[in-house]
């Protein structure tokens, strides 16, 4: 609220802003938005990883969070029998809530899979592990070492590398869900009718619960300070 009061107050400066502390303590940390190029650009630097398999692994790991909305636990408790690269479907099985849930890909996204595992499988044909995705080792990838490798891409991608306001992998997350609604805003489409689905699809209790992931940024902010002045005018 206070994300879209500030926005509209550059447009009439009339507006009110609610003060700070009137929601209660705030302890969410502002996401980091990704623009499509900025995701473009960390899976061009994470396939530079050496050696080839770590390139490829987290690549496509990377891709399958921005496009899914998938938490990065669900993605490495992924194992190959939980992914079906015939139907295009992952099985997300003991998740956060412990809600089991299928995730329909894209089949581009499916196809990115299919390759990879086709790679994987041609230097580990003897897989010392069931996960989908592996290390270099041809173990389960450890989340330590997920984040210390996303960390180090920053600054090859060209995204801010500062402890404070860095994007982090949770934020891909949070990515989809903004770049999604921009999408229905400017299809004209009916959100709160929609918003449901993508609730399931991420995984949440209640849409209650992806009202989290929402964020003010600038293109969301125009699309509905129209969609207010289009209904304000019809009222008139």
């Amino acid at each position: 609220m206070r994300g879209f009061a500030r926005y509209l107050a550059t447009i009439d400066p009339a507006t009110q802003i609610p003060p700070c502390g009137l929601f209660g303590k705030q302890q969410r940390r502002a996401p980091y938005i990704y623009s499509p190029e900025e995701i473009r650009r960390l899976l061009q630097a994470a396939g530079r990883l050496r050696p080839p398999l770590r390139a490829t692994t987290y690549q496509t790991l990377f891709g399958l969070l921005a496009v899914s909305g998938m938490r990065l636990g669900e993605a490495t408790r992924l194992l190959r029998g939980n992914v079906d690269l015939t139907e295009g479907v992952l099985r997300v099985r003991h998740p956060k809530f412990d809600r089991d849930r299928l995730v329909p890909l894209h089949p581009s996204a499916t196809t990115s899979l299919r390759d990879y595992a086709t790679r994987r499988d041609g230097i580990f044909p003897q897989p010392r592990t069931e996960s989908f995705f592996i290390s270099d080792l041809g173990t389960r990838l450890a989340h330590s070492s997920v984040h210390a490798t996303f960390l180090s891409l920053l600054a090859p991608a060209e995204l801010p590398t500062a402890a404070v306001g860095r994007p982090r992998i949770h934020d891909l997350r949070h990515s989809l869900v903004v770049n999604t609604l921009i999408g229905w805003q400017r299809d004209g489409l009916d959100i709160a009718a929609r918003l449901p689905v993508l609730s399931t699809y991420l995984g949440h209790v209640s849409p209650a619960s992806t009202y989290w992931h929402f964020s003010a940024v600038p293109e969301l902010m125009q699309m509905a300070a129209a969609g207010l002045e289009r209904r304000s005018g019809s009222r008139s």
